[in-house]
């Protein structure tokens, strides 16, 4: 059909007829394809010169409304997936809260509520991959399940049993400031590893968050001691899971997507979580008083699962400069909606301050850690200059540094300014931050 039309086109004199029946045509094409595609195919056929510059101009004018339309479908889609993560995050926090608190739904078991979640992820997971076998399984050996998925379902299980925990004795304004410590307990913990190394910039960043969040800590109307360790806890047991993923997964080269994460490690933390339950909740469960509503529990599980798939979205079609920016724009979001929803979580005016002040050593430290993905990040031809430079940096530091290369010094200097401006200002996620989404993953039953 397509050769025909083709054919038909080169034979007609009147060119103006000619433009007609091509604009017709292409309007034909797309309306069967639903999309611009086997139009831009026509670009360099032969044709197209044969019908003259005008009709070389319809074809440019389609293909730029083309890559319009592409762009503005992509952007549409990263901010749709961004506005769900941010929805369902805070949504899921909030529920939480509302199902364990003595003061609403009344079910103040954390590890049950936990293991709820784990159980339907790992139920849904293990359809999606063996009966419906959307995803193949990855290849797990003995020695892989039990030196990687073993530790970091313990610790992953511990971090949502203590997270959880403390929604029943803490606001979850005043949880969310506290997570703002998560980047202090990855740094502790990657540098007991041996995975990260201190550094004074990080370090100073570092001491900044923890002073804003003792001062936001003292503000707190309600303080709970025992909260706040719960809380404390479960952030420093994420952190030693995330590096723990790092080191563990890269280790033996294994890729986890979020469905064949949650196939494997779903099932082990519901494991984990069973021996706590067993002696902490079992007996109080058995109280009549104690309601169970089907629907309650199987949406909130619902809403969990949602979060994990949208987050797998977001860091697929953004960089670290969004989603990171998107976390800090939902803790605000979350700290104002919950002091509505919750009115006991008032907040005083020394708690935004210490939050203010500890949120400005988290977006520095942000920064730095983005910086420092760009660098390691540089096109293959600017790591010859870069080596350069830090060869004679390295020098001049001992006095060994020739002014004849000052000249030479400076153009590598700039050069690599300039390459840097021109990165791409969506970067992929560090490494620690997305192994296998593993440590995106199940935020739903305690964050995100």
């Amino acid at each position: 059909m397509l050769n025909e039309e083709i054919t038909i086109l080169k034979e007609i004199d009147d060119k103006e007829i000619a433009y007609d029946k091509l604009d017709t045509l292409g309007r034909l094409i797309s309306k069967k394809s639903d999309n611009w595609t086997n139009f831009l195919l026509w670009r360099n056929h032969t044709f197209i010169n044969s019908l003259g510059s005008e009709a070389r101009y319809i074809i440019e004018i389609r293909e730029l409304i083309a890559t319009m339309k592409v762009i503005n479908k992509s952007l549409f889609l990263t901010y749709l997936y961004l506005l769900i993560y941010i929805l369902l995050s805070s949504g899921v926090i909030l529920y939480n809260k509302w199902v364990l608190s003595p003061k609403y739904f009344n079910f103040p078991f954390p590890i049950t509520l936990t293991m709820i979640h784990m159980g339907f992820s790992g139920a849904v997971a293990f359809l999606l991959v063996r009966v419906f076998k959307v995803v193949a399984p990855v290849k797990m050996t003995f020695e892989i399940y039990a030196t990687c998925v073993i530790p970091i379902s313990a610790f992953f299980a511990s971090s949502l049993w203590f997270g959880n925990t403390a929604y029943l004795h803490i606001s979850v304004a005043f949880i969310q400031m506290l997570k703002a410590l998560m980047p202090v307990a990855t740094l502790i913990m990657a540098v007991l590893c041996g995975t990260d190394k201190l550094r004074w910039d990080v370090f100073l960043n570092m001491l900044l968050v923890s002073v804003g969040v003792v001062i936001s800590s003292y503000g707190e109307i309600h303080f709970n001691v025992v909260g706040t360790l719960y809380q404390c806890t479960g952030i420093f047991a994420e952190a030693l899971r995330l590096v723990l993923t790092q080191v563990l997964l890269q280790k033996k080269g294994l890729t986890l997507n979020p469905i064949t994460s949650l196939y494997y490690i779903a099932p082990c933390s519901f494991a984990f979580l069973f021996v706590p339950w067993y002696f902490l909740e079992k007996t109080g469960m058995e109280v009549s008083q104690i309601q169970f509503n089907f629907w309650i529990f199987f949406s909130n599980a619902v809403c969990a699962l949602a979060l994990n798939f949208s987050i797998f979205l977001v860091i697929g079609r953004t960089g670290a400069v969004t989603i990171r920016v998107a976390g800090v724009l939902k803790d605000w979001i979350l700290i104002a909606l919950s002091t509505v929803i919750f009115p006991e979580s008032a907040i005083t005016g020394l708690n935004i301050i210490g939050y203010a002040i500890a949120l400005c050593g988290v977006v520095m430290y942000n920064y730095i850690k983005v910086k420092d993905v760009k660098a390691s990040q540089l096109p293959p031809d600017s790591l010859p200059e870069r080596m350069t430079k830090d060869w004679r940096i390295e020098k001049k530091s001992s006095n060994l540094f020739a002014p004849d290369d000052n000249t030479n010094d400076n153009d590598t200097s700039s050069g690599k300014v300039s390459s840097m401006s021109d990165a791409d200002e969506e970067v992929p996620l560090m490494a620690s931050s997305r192994l296998s989404h593993i440590g995106r993953s199940q935020l739903s039953s305690r964050d995100a």
